[in-house]
């Protein structure tokens, strides 16, 4: 019921405009949703139905993303841009959020200007998917 109630809305809102809506694959579906809700500041769009392999779809705002359990290929890297980074770097903090201490990658320790003009922190999941959160510097 969930991926009917899924396209139907997709369905209304293209007639409309164009929404880009990543999936992203994971090994363990009960612990993803653990991590993108409790940690991430996602929901799930559909909080009264069972959590299913097949699909999940999370989101905050006019944000989503699906996900899929599968025992397949992972990684995949989501922009996600937000009003405040290092407040919301903080906050996911104080929820939890495991920093990799990857000497090779400063982003994934604590938000950063790049040369591109963002300010961004990595946060990957255990399943090797990136959410790369980012501010414009001003």
């Amino acid at each position: 019921m969930q991926f009917v109630n899924f396209i139907l809305s997709l369905y209304v809102n293209l007639m409309q405009y164009m929404k880009f809506i990543p999936l992203i694959k994971v090994k363990n579906i009960s612990r993803a949703v653990d991590f993108y809700t409790r940690i991430l500041d996602f929901e799930l769009k559909y909080p009264d139905e069972e959590l299913n392999v097949f699909c999940v779809s999370l989101k905050n705002g006019d944000s989503e993303f699906l996900l899929t359990e599968t025992d397949g290929i992972f990684g995949i890297s989501v922009m996600v841009m937000v009003g405040e980074v290092d407040r919301l770097y903080r906050k996911y903090l104080e929820r939890g959020l495991i920093l990799p201490h990857k000497q090779d990658s400063p982003v994934h320790e604590q938000p950063i200007n790049q040369s591109w003009g963002l300010r961004e922190f990595y946060v990957t999941d255990e399943d090797g998917n990136t959410l790369r959160f980012a501010t414009p510097i001003l």
